[in-house]
C-alpha cells in the first residue's frame, strides 16, 4: 500500500478514528511481549510482587518468562490490551487532528501551543474511556503464571468482575490521575513530536509524505516519548498493580519508590519501554498512514463508481 498517492479528499474524522484504533491493535499484537517485559521490570522490587523470579534486562525477562511460565505468558492481558487500544488510540490519535483544528479555528497555521493543547485534551479523553481496560491489562501482565503462585484472575471478564466486586468501581478506575498525567505527557510528546518531525522532514529534506518519512518521524517520537514519560509510567504501573491499601495515593507510591529504591527506580524497564514504544510508534504510525490512504482510496473508488 506504500505506493498509494494522496487522496483528493482529506481523511475524515471517522476514517482517522477507525484507522487509529486498527493500527494501534496491529502494533500491540507485534509489541505486546515487550510491554509485558516492561511491566515485570517496573514492578520488580516491590515487596508484594508475587513472583520471586529475578528479571535481568528486556530479553532476559522474556527468556525467563518463557522458561518459567511458558510462551503464552508474554501475551497475558492481550485481550484487555486490544480493548484498550480500540477505545484508547481511536480517541487520542484518531481525534487529534480534529481537536487541533478546533483549537486553531481552522487556521492553516498550527503553533506548538495548539498541538500541545490538542495532545493533552485527547490524551485525557482517552483515559476517561479506557481506564478499566488499562487496569486489567496491567494486572494480567504483572501476575506470574507459574504453578507455584495462585493466579489472581482466570480471564478478562473475570478480572473486570473480580476487581469490581473486591475493590469497587474505584478499583477499575485505579490510577486514573497518574494515567491522565502519563497520557497527557505521552500524547503530547508522541503526537506533537511526530507532527513536528514530519513537518520538518517534508519542508527541509527531499523526503515526501511516504514510508521513509513516516518511519523516521515515528522512531524519533518513540525515543522522545520514552525519555520523558518513563518516570510517570513506572509510578502508574506500580500504583495500578498494588494491593488495596498499599499506597494511599500516587504521591505516596512515588515517595516510597524514591526512598526505598532510589531515583533510578523511576527508569526501571527503560530499555523495554524504548524498544516497545519505538517499535510500537513505527508500526502504528506507518500502518495508520497507510490505512488512511487505503480507506480514502477505497471510498474515492466507491464514490466514482456511483
Amino acid at each position: 500500500m506504500v505506493g498509494f498517492g494522496p487522496a483528493d479528499v482529506p481523511p475524515s474524522a471517522a476514517v482517522k478514528f477507525v484507522g487509529a484504533g486498527a493500527a494501534a491493535c496491529i502494533a500491540d499484537l507485534l509489541t505486546f511481549p515487550l510491554d509485558t517485559a516492561k511491566v515485570r521490570l517496573q514492578i520488580q522490587g516491590e515487596s508484594n510482587t508475587a513472583s520471586s523470579v529475578r528479571y535481568r534486562g528486556v530479553f532476559g525477562t522474556i527468556v525467563t518468562m518463557v522458561r518459567t511460565e511458558g510462551p503464552q505468558s508474554l501475551y497475558s492481558g492481550l485481550v484487555a490490551g486490544l480493548q484498550r487500544q480500540m477505545s484508547f488510540a481511536s480517541v487520542r490519535i484518531g481525534l487529534y487532528d480534529s481537536v487541533k483544528q478546533f483549537y486553531t479555528r481552522g487556521s492553516d497555521h498550527v503553533g506548538i501551543g495548539s498541538r500541545l493543547l490538542a495532545g493533552c485534551t485527547t490524551g485525557a479523553m482517552a483515559v476517561a474511556f479506557a481506564q478499566p481496560t488499562d487496569v486489567v491489562k496491567v494486572r494480567f501482565q504483572a501476575q506470574a503464571m507459574s504453578g507455584e503462585h495462585a493466579r489472581r484472575y482466570c480471564g478478562t471478564i473475570d478480572a473486570y468482575k473480580t476487581i469490581g466486586r473486591e475493590e469497587g468501581i474505584r478499583g477499575l478506575w485505579k490510577g486514573t490521575m497518574p494515567n491522565i498525567a502519563r497520557n497527557a505527557i505521552v500524547n503530547c510528546t508522541e503526537l506533537v513530536t511526530y507532527d513536528f518531525i514530519k513537518d520538518l522532514l517534508l519542508k527541509s529534506t527531499p523526503l515526501t509524505d511516504n514510508l521513509p518519512c513516516h518511519f523516521a518521524s515515528a522512531f524519533g517520537a518513540g525515543l522522545c516519548t520514552t525519555v520523558i514519560a518513563s518516570p510517570v509510567d513506572v509510578v502508574k504501573t506500580r500504583y495500578m498493580n498494588s494491593a488495596p491499601g498499599r499506597y494511599s495515593s500516587v504521591l505516596v507510591c512515588a515517595t516510597a519508590m524514591m526512598t526505598k529504591e532510589g531515583p533510578l527506580s523511576f527508569y526501571k524497564g527503560f530499555m523495554p519501554s524504548f524498544l516497545r514504544l519505538g517499535t510500537w510508534n513505527v508500526v502504528m504510525f506507518v500502518t495508520y498512514e497507510q490505512l488512511k490512504r487505503a480507506m480514502m482510496a477505497a471510498n474515492h473508488s466507491y464514490v466514482a463508481s456511483l
